[in-house]
């Protein structure tokens, strides 16, 4: 997978990353806040080695951790975009800044299996679209999506006066 790099050369640490993480460049912290470092997994798309929407690779550490809890995510190619991407676009600032690791495995890791097994589930050229369209509104217009964890369905997220009401996937 294909990505710029965003970190000083010779860096190291956990597998994620915080909202103020010391080993981004400058260049590099500008590139993960407007999603640009996203752009060089085109030609992953275009090689056939990606699809535009499907569930993000992991982590290979966390996914030993959970294989069989993985075999049907890691049963289609993965994406660019998705489900737990929308639902997770501000990961780096809800992550524990204490124990970020810990935090992502106990609570974000299982949200987002689930998001993409969902996915998995339920995908269609339909389901994609909207999926690719919400993206689009995401990065382009700056807005942040909700998505139901309950039946996928997407939405703006709104402060909780005059929320929307999610769209289900099918």
């Amino acid at each position: 997978m294909l990505k710029f790099r965003k970190m000083h050369n010779g860096a190291c640490g956990p597998a994620l990353t915080a909202a103020n993480d010391g080993r981004f460049t400058r260049m590099g912290r500008f590139l993960a806040r407007t999603k640009l470092d996203e752009l060089p997994q085109l030609w992953n798309v275009l090689r056939g080695d990606m699809s535009l929407v499907g569930p993000r690779p992991e982590d290979p550490s966390f996914v030993r951790l959970q294989r069989a809890d993985f075999e049907a995510v890691l049963g289609v190619r993965p994406g660019v975009t998705g489900l737990s991407q929308l639902a997770f676009a501000r990961e780096s600032e809800i992550l524990d800044a204490e124990h970020p690791t810990d935090d992502y495995l106990g609570r974000v890791l299982p949200q987002k299996l689930e998001l993409d097994r969902m996915y998995v589930g339920r995908r269609s050229f339909r389901v994609d679209l909207r999926i690719l369209a919400w993206t689009a509104a995401a990065v382009l217009l700056r807005r942040q999506v909700a998505v139901n964890r309950a039946t996928g369905g997407l939405s703006t997220r709104r402060r909780p006066t005059g929320q929307l009401s999610p769209v289900p996937l099918d």
